[in-house]
């Protein structure tokens, strides 16, 4: 249990690590838009997410939503650019080798606290767990650092006439996500680093298993 402190912050960090990544995927502000023609979009300020854009406006309000008009991206409209694609499929395989890391991490505590002994039952699980977190760190970095880059680049998207969308904004900034991914990334990172520094104490009983 002595040698295993950082593992046991590392589960902690990656389950707050995790957390975060699942919460940016929902949130829609990852790229906050603001354009001049208030007639549909009556705020001058239009939201795009990675799966869906949302706007306020008093003309056209989607089902479920307060005086808000929200369009879902499908899988087929090519006018997506790739970093919104990317981010779709990044995401969603860090939330899934994140999941895999806690499930490796959870194994290996466990067995410490209860005093196994085996190396098998401990090392290999931490190990695993660490990579898996790195890996979800970095798919988590990829589309975090290419939105924001599209971002500062002020780029844009050709929308459909359907989503009442101009192609350009007079200007964007990055939206809540961008900061939030930011911070799963570090976290990630920092547990599966803290995971992979795990030294199995060689005691006698160890040496002789």
């Amino acid at each position: 249990v002595s040698t295993s402190h950082l593992q046991l912050a590392a589960f902690v960090l990656g389950t707050i690590g995790w957390i975060l990544c699942t919460v940016s995927m929902g949130i829609v502000e990852w790229r906050v838009w603001y354009v001049d023609n208030t007639t549909v979009i009556s705020s001058g300020i239009a939201w795009v997410g990675i799966w869906k854009v949302c706007f306020i406006s008093y003309l056209y309000v989607s089902p479920g939503y307060r005086e808000q008009f929200c369009h879902k991206f499908s899988g087929y409209d090519s006018f997506i650019p790739h970093e919104i694609y990317a981010a779709q499929g990044l995401l969603l395989i860090a939330m899934f080798m994140g999941l895999l890391g806690l499930a490796a991490t959870i194994f290996a505590l466990r067995n410490v606290y209860m005093g196994v002994t085996h190396k098998t039952l401990i090392a290999p699980f931490f190990l695993v767990g660490g990579f898996f977190y790195i890996f979800a760190g970095l798919c988590v970095l990829i589309p975090v650092s290419w939105n924001f880059y599209s971002v500062t680049h002020n780029q844009s998207i050709a929308f459909p006439p359907s989503y009442y969308m101009p192609s350009s904004p007079v200007a964007q900034e990055a939206g809540a996500a961008i900061p939030v991914g930011i911070v799963a990334v570090i976290l990630l990172l920092l547990s599966g680093t803290f995971s992979l520094s795990y030294r199995f104490p060689m005691t006698a009983n160890t040496i002789t298993k």
